[in-house]
């Protein structure tokens, strides 16, 4: 960027000399004076005025006599005319910037980016001034604002303009300034608004601001709600991923698993693993396709071991399995801490995944969420397939529904016992590798969904799939519902509290089992 100013400047013929006024404001004046300068030396757009002022700043201006120049180690420019000095004159004094006209610059030159011929150039632009800008460059603005046509630039460069009307335009200019941000539907037009409400004097001007301020409230209150519905379904699907798996090992199998935690644990540390290895392959961008199968193998593999070699022992125990699945999960955490360390680890997200999506001024859907969303969706879609249409789900629900008379047709049914558990622990460690994409992976991390696991699987109905869905989406929406009121950890208390008091009224959960399942 300076080597392109600095050509621009030297390619400017001195036929086109800066404001002489302008200039010595700048370099002789006092801080408004210099304000009032920079705001004039970019009205008129001259690269070499952004030049000018960028030399400014970096303290490559200095002074002899009544003359401004552009000094770089031993070679100077008139700032005025902008020829090159022969000779730099012997007594010189420096120009100094404070953090107030640094701030101006910023803003001047982010102004004259206005006029690029590159919409992201200008767009990044417009959001830097509509953070705040000085009043002296609004003639600049007003300028771009007439040539902008681009709906995300725009809307932008109107709410600057109005915010620096605010400041020191006339009664009618505020008042237009006033109206045109109550009809926003940006953020930044509610707090301008709330300021002028508190602060203007004027009681129409006040009047006119609160009227303002109601319909900027009534139309960002839509974008509040799409937002806090779009939260409870992205902490729904999270949910339903961390209690499906949990769904068949408790719910059909009424395994109480406290390692559960931990298998989702496991899937995570199998997608950092992958990520590493794709990473070191140059395939960066496709290691989740490579994830999700390794996460999936893993956990299962793991989860058919345990079942094996303990939890196969325990059926029909449920206090020595609590103990012994407690016991497992300590040995799985502190073998993790023993291979990765205690410190989380961080799984990246590919570039498709980085970012979001604006629907709304105030409301941005992020790319990673909405991804869990539909992969929930696939994962419980598949689960449905393989339970209802293939011979495996067709064994499992014959022994979930009566064991012995499966046993006597031909069910393997101690077979059975194990791939339903590695199916459990498999989609547990999907909700790994999804949990990977929002958040840091530590050997704690399935601690913090086995509480809420066990809540979604015991409100949906044990053994029930859909009031699994059902309820991770309820509780959902709740948990969001009630942190936008009362904060995350009365949110989380008051769930818990409905829950224990519905399971009092409704054991069955939301669905009940009917027919052989019910009775046994």
């Amino acid at each position: 960027m300076r080597i392109l100013l600095i050509a621009l400047w030297l390619a400017a013929s001195p036929a086109f000399a800066l404001d002489p006024a302008a200039v010595e404001k700048l370099a002789f004046g006092d801080s408004d004076e210099k304000i009032e300068a920079i705001g004039a030396l970019v009205a008129g757009g001259d690269p070499r005025a952004a030049e000018l002022l960028q030399a400014f700043s970096d303290g490559e201006v200095q002074t002899s006599g009544k003359r401004v120049l552009i000094v770089r180690g031993e070679e100077g420019v008139d700032a005025v005319t902008g020829e090159k000095v022969a000779q730099l004159p012997a007594e010189r004094e420096d120009v100094v910037a404070n953090n107030r006209l640094r701030g101006a610059i910023a803003g001047a030159l982010a102004a004259l980016k206005l006029f690029s011929a590159e919409r992201d150039e200008r767009l990044a632009a417009a959001r830097e001034l509509s953070g705040g800008a000085d009043a002296s460059i609004l003639p600049l603005v007003r300028k771009a604002l007439e040539k902008e046509a681009d709906p995300d630039v725009k809307p932008l460069l109107e709410m600057t303009a109005a915010a620096m009307e605010l400041k020191g335009g006339s009664k009618e200019s505020r008042l237009a300034a006033i109206r045109m941000l109550g009809s926003s539907s940006h953020p930044n037009a509610k707090s301008l608004l709330l300021e002028a409400a508190a602060a203007e004097a004027d009681e129409d001007l006040k009047l006119e601001a609160q009227k303002s301020l109601r319909a900027v409230d009534g139309r960002l209150a839509w974008g509040e709600w799409l937002g806090l519905g779009f939260a409870g379904v992205s902490l729904g699907s999270i949910l339903l991923l961390a209690a499906l798996g949990l769904a068949i090992t408790y719910g059909l199998m009424g395994v109480i698993n406290m390692a559960h935690g931990e298998l989702i644990m496991i899937g995570a540390y199998t997608t950092y693993v992958v990520q590493g290895w794709m990473r070191d392959a140059g395939l960066f961008e496709w290691y989740l396709a490579a994830a999700v199968p390794a996460a999936f193998l893993v956990s299962g593999a793991v989860g058919m071991a345990l079942e094996r070699s303990v939890i196969r022992w325990l059926y029909g125990r449920p206090l020595e399995t609590l103990l012994a699945t407690w016991g497992i999960s300590l040995v799985l955490m502190q073998a993790v801490r023993t291979i990765f360390g205690a410190q989380n680890v961080q799984v990246e997200n590919p570039a498709f995944m980085s970012g979001g999506i604006q629907v709304l001024a105030n409301v941005v859907l992020p790319w990673n969420r909405i991804a869990i969303i539909f992969f929930a969706l696939a994962v419980l879609a598949a689960m449905w397939l393989l339970l209802s249409r293939t011979r495996l789900g067709l064994y499992i629900r014959g022994v979930t529904q009566n064991r012995a008379m499966a046993s006597c047709v031909g069910v393997p049914t101690a077979r059975v016992d194990t791939w339903a558990f590695g199916l459990g622990s498999g989609i547990a460690g999907l909700a790994g590798c999804a949990l990977t994409q929002i958040g840091n992976v530590g050997p704690d991390l399935g601690q913090g969904y086995i509480v809420d696991s066990f809540m979604v699987v015991v409100f949906g109905g044990v053994g029930q799939l859909a009031g699994t869905v059902y309820a991770a989406l309820v509780l959902g929406f709740a948990n969001k519902l009630l942190e936008s009121w009362s904060g995350a950890v009365i949110a989380k208390i008051a769930v818990l509290v409905f829950i224990i008091f519905f399971i009092q009224r409704r054991p069955q959960g939301l669905f009940a089992l009917r027919g052989r399942a019910a009775e046994t």
